[in-house]
């Protein structure tokens, strides 16, 4: 069973920065995305990135501001995140999928995190 464990979430300004971290129990090279979820909103797809690193794939809401990146060695995914904005506030989710390529689908991730919380005050 992967856990997923998600970092670097927290409270800033408009157009501020964070990087957020998702640690992965056990083994690396899982095809990874991050989504996000507002309150009373359905989740939503941010950015995926392919096991090897290779392939990445960008919402156009965060397309040149968001970057996806991941660390194998150290289990990790990042998610960069550069001028924020109010209406990105939501709980951050990092998910990984046992087998496949690069998907926007949540229904395709069978492991989550718990989330971390983002607020962008304006």
């Amino acid at each position: 069973q992967e856990q997923l464990v998600e970092s670097g979430g927290g409270a800033v300004q408009t157009a501020d920065s964070l990087r957020l971290s998702c640690a992965a129990s056990t083994r690396s090279g899982y095809t990874m995305a991050w989504f996000r979820q507002a309150p009373g909103k359905e989740r939503e797809f941010v950015a995926t990135i392919s096991g090897s690193g290779r392939f990445t794939s960008t919402a156009d809401s965060v397309k040149g501001r968001f970057t996806i990146s991941r660390d194998n060695a150290k289990n990790t995914v990042y998610l960069q995140m550069n001028s924020l904005k109010p209406e990105e506030t939501a709980v951050y989710y990092c998910a990984a999928r046992g087998s496949g390529l690069v998907s926007r689908k949540p229904e395709d991730y069978a492991y989550w995190g718990q989330g971390t919380q983002v607020t962008v005050s304006s």
